[in-house]
């Protein structure tokens, strides 16, 4: 699901769009955190991602569902407008990458590095801090975490800084063993 959230170019003019908009209405950080939610609602819900991505549901039906969310949701006004211009554009299924470009432009407004942690299992309190706190002494800042599980990576973690990855998944080790012996 992660690779989904990677910004297209479409995707980057939304972005840009709503970037502009947001800190024109000094909303930024709002509209950072409406679209966080709306990441973890595209990453739970199934209906969502194919109400939002099915080429057969009107683009008004698209529109009235995004704005409806944001209504539920009580995001910000901003956010609850350009969800409905994305709807209105048939869009919505663009709305990931979105989303990922409002992530780098934020980034390199704020200064913020964000780290994106996947671990086979849920990762305790302690756990989190430890890896906060060696990111934190790698990148000389703190990093904004984000934690994700995907039990096919068996063990071990999986972190994501910007473009770089560090896999010490226990499936990549293995997937290496099993490269190396074919090739023996």
């Amino acid at each position: 699901m992660a690779d989904l959230f990677r910004t297209t170019e479409v995707g980057g003019r939304y972005a840009q769009a709503l970037f502009d908009l947001a800190e024109e209405t000094g909303a930024l950080d709002a509209v950072r955190a409406d679209l966080k939610s709306l990441r973890a609602a595209w990453g739970e819900s199934a209906d969502l991602r194919r109400a939002m991505t099915s080429p057969i549901i009107s683009a008004d039906d698209q529109r009235k569902a995004l704005v409806s969310i944001a209504d539920a949701a009580g995001f910000n006004r901003s956010t609850r407008n350009f969800l409905g211009l994305l709807g209105q554009n048939h869009r919505a299924r663009d709305l990931p990458a979105v989303i990922a470009g409002f992530e780098v432009l934020y980034a390199k407004k704020t200064g913020v590095v964000a780290a994106e942690v996947v671990s086979a299992q849920p990762l305790s309190a302690a756990q989190s801090k430890s890896i906060q706190s060696a990111l934190r002494q790698a990148l000389g800042r703190d990093p904004e975490l984000t934690a994700r599980v995907d039990p096919s990576i068996l063990g071990g973690l999986k972190v994501k800084v910007g473009s770089k990855l560090f896999d010490a998944s226990l499936k990549t080790k293995l997937d290496q063993m099993k490269f190396a012996l074919k090739r023996a």
